[in-house]
């Protein structure tokens, strides 16, 4: 078959012109972006939950809250610097509300535990919601407020102020995803089959799903 010089030229042409138009259109219908700070305890497993969510363009692992300048996972943990394991949401306010991504966040957690979240206890565990204004403080109070209806308890998840949020080390950032191997207490696992060990041992999900039932978010 002859195929015209010409005519291939118009073909490539409207595949770019087409090209063009999808990404124009997408852009267009994109939101601005936003961000939410969350602490829920283990930041592996917000930012596992969360990063499945449509319209969350990153959840970035990190701590926040405290005093101590560039923390270390080793320091936080120990204690004493007053920091909070957590999440640094960005999402596509087109897509998904602040609101939404809230209530997600309550049905995900034990917000009745002030003491940390399942397994994992001490400050460096509690749960948190932080806020940069008073337009985000009360969309945060709304969300607590409705989830303290629906549970029927009381929610001692506090909603605070913005600290400056350190990104924590590179090996905890996706870490439910990884493929190195490392070693646990079950011997040595690839480090996508070790976070789902530790998710289950910890009593996680069990515990979000005795809590809220169906509206559980994120039980696997």
């Amino acid at each position: 078959m002859h195929i015209e010089m010409n005519d291939v030229k118009l073909w490539v042409l409207g595949g770019l012109i087409a090209l063009a138009t999808m990404i124009g259109c997408n852009q267009a219908n994109a939101g601005p972006r936003e961000t939410l700070v969350v602490a829920g305890g283990c930041f592996w497993c917000v930012e596992s939950d969360f990063e499945s969510v449509p319209g969350v363009i990153s959840a970035v692992s990190g701590y926040t809250g405290g005093s101590v300048k560039n923390p270390t996972y080793k320091q936080v943990t120990r204690g004493g610097t007053g920091h909070y394991e957590a999440v640094e949401i960005t999402f596509d306010a087109g897509r998904v509300s602040r609101d939404v991504l809230l209530a997600k966040f309550f049905r995900s957690i034990d917000p009745t535990d002030a003491g940390g979240q399942f397994c994992d206890r001490g400050e460096s565990y509690r749960s948190a919601i932080f806020v940069s204004n008073n337009a985000q403080k009360a969309i945060a109070e709304k969300a607590k407020a409705d989830a303290q209806a629906a549970l029927g308890k009381a929610i001692v998840t506090p909603i605070v102020n913005t600290k400056r949020f350190y990104t924590a080390e590179a090996y905890h950032q996706d870490y439910y995803k990884g493929s190195n191997i490392v070693v646990t207490r079950f011997g040595p696992k690839r480090q996508s089959e070790a976070y789902k060990r530790y998710r289950k041992a910890c009593g996680r999900d069990a515990r979000v799903k005795q809590l809220w039932g169906k509206q559980a978010a994120f039980v696997h």
